[in-house]
């Protein structure tokens, strides 16, 4: 964070202070809500959960060098004390990001936030000092944090925003003001939430609603192959560009192909000039989500050059999102659990299909969350999907929602054997164990909820040591 001493920070955030012997020594560290991550120099938060409560933590954070506590009651030692920390952390953020001198860029959509959010701060980063995201830290406290982790140095800011009702992402623009504001898509993550695509697309566009109008340089990066995200054009004052597979889009992709290990290859063309990509993420989805990087550096001064090169250098950078990884004995596991809905679940399984050609294929899939109404339908096409592209065998693990999988698997199929439908995780790593050979590639992915991380771990394992249980 820059230097703010602690008088500056109570007046703020509206707090007092408390067992401060000297206001003016300054924050120079990060803040953090993790007692274990409280450094020399940090600002400590104090949130109290149903079960662990930060004020307890109070004491050992300043014994290992934090400045001060930010929390709701004095704790006995330094301490900033205000009526919500959750407010009181907001307006700290609020204040800082208009005091740097960094360009702030948002994203938003319904899938790929996180490994998009990753190509940018990778593109950027390359050009000068960014600060983004860690892992889908996208809400009213992560997003916060992670704009308080900004310098001076830093010149580009990257903040996913994350939505589970109308009125979050204008929320989130209040607290961290973007110039420059992306939308991916609007799918069906959420949807028994938000309860249709019409409502999670008021929701995701509120983000073009809240950038500044192109005079004052704002500007809006949008998905032209998206009716929904095309039409939000009209909702904002910023500079729209567009981005997709369309003739239209300032930004899109010629030639795409993928070569034999199923990485995305393909000719870039953008308003300054067109150059030759080849992706290290696996999966033709991952054009898209290129694209859109593509089309944000384009705004930021990065010529088509540049932009591919940092583009082909990029990996992911978050865990459990199609992290590939070879076994010694041949086996492939695509790590993809960290979470799944409809759109996702078909990008990962195309992307199993265009990797596993003239290998077996497994497709270890469980619930897809929070899709209210759609969710029978939705599993039973995902599990059609698996027979139609032909993947090998579907294991679909847990209760309904798996059944749901497997049914729709075993209706399309034409033998019977195509899918089956396992209890649970160590139900899929038995199963697995016994059937796999050299050369199979498995992929595995459900809600986080599930936890299928698990059964990718445990293949791992007894890949690399014998037999292990899933955990």
């Amino acid at each position: 964070m820059i230097a703010l001493s602690l008088a500056e920070i109570a007046e703020v955030v509206g707090g007092q202070t408390h067992d401060i012997p000297d206001p003016s020594v300054q924050v120079i560290g990060p803040v953090v809500r993790d007692s274990r991550e409280a450094v020399p120099g940090s600002l400590f938060v104090a949130f109290a959960g149903e079960r662990v409560d930060g004020h307890d933590f109070a004491a050992a954070v300043v014994e290992a060098g934090a400045v001060a506590v930010l929390g709701t009651r004095p704790v006995g030692v330094p301490a900033i004390v205000v009526d919500d920390v959750q407010t009181a952390l907001g307006a700290l953020a609020r204040h800082v990001v208009r005091r740097l001198g960094a360009t702030l860029v948002a994203l938003t959509g319904s899938a790929g936030k996180t490994s998009t959010k990753d190509l940018i701060a990778q593109v950027l980063r390359s050009k000068a000092p960014t600060v983004f995201t860690p892992g889908s830290l996208n809400n009213e406290i992560g997003l916060p944090l992670t704009a308080l982790s900004a310098t001076e140095e830093t010149r580009f800011l990257v903040l996913e925003m994350g939505a589970r009702g109308i009125g979050h992402i204008r929320y989130l623009t209040e607290l961290t003001p973007p110039k420059v504001g992306l939308v991916l898509n609007v799918g069906s993550a959420h949807i028994g939430e938000f309860g249709g695509r019409e409502q999670i697309a008021q929701a995701k566009g509120e983000l073009v609603e809240a950038l500044p109008s192109e005079a004052d340089g704002g500007t809006a990066v949008l998905n032209a192959d998206d009716p929904y995200v095309r039409a939000m054009a009209a909702r904002t004052k910023a500079k729209v560009i567009f981005f997709g597979e369309s003739g239209e889009a300032d930004v899109r992709a010629e030639n795409v192909r993928l070569t034999d290990t199923g990485q995305p290859s393909f000719r870039l063309h953008t308003p300054s000039g067109a150059s030759d990509v080849t992706l290290r993420l696996y999966g033709e989805h991952h054009v898209s989500n290129a694209l859109a990087a593509a089309a944000v550096a384009h705004e930021l001064g990065m010529s088509a050059d540049e932009i591919a090169v940092a583009l082909s250098e990029a990996g992911s950078l978050s865990r459990w999102r199609m992290e590939v990884t070879e076994r010694p004995d041949g086996v492939t596991i695509v790590n993809d659990a960290y979470n799944a809905n409809p759109e996702s679940m078909r990008a990962a399984l195309r992307a199993l299909a265009a990797m596993g050609k003239g290998r077996r294929t497994w497709a270890v899939l469980g619930k897809m969350a929070e899709l209210g109404d759609e969710a029978l339908a939705e599993h039973d096409a995902v599990g059609r999907l698996a027979v139609r592209l032909n993947v090998s065998k579907l294991v679909a693990v847990g209760g309904r929602e798996a059944a749901w999988l497997q049914l729709g698997a075993y209706n399309e199929g034409s033998w019977g054997e195509e899918s089956v439908h396992v209890s649970d995780a160590q139900a899929a790593v038995d199963l697995l164990r016994s059937e796999l050979r050299p050369g199979d590639v498995v992929l595995v992915k459900a809600s986080r909820s599930v936890g299928l991380e698990s059964v990718a771990q445990a293949l791992l394992e007894s890949g690399a040591e014998g037999e292990v249980s899933a955990r």
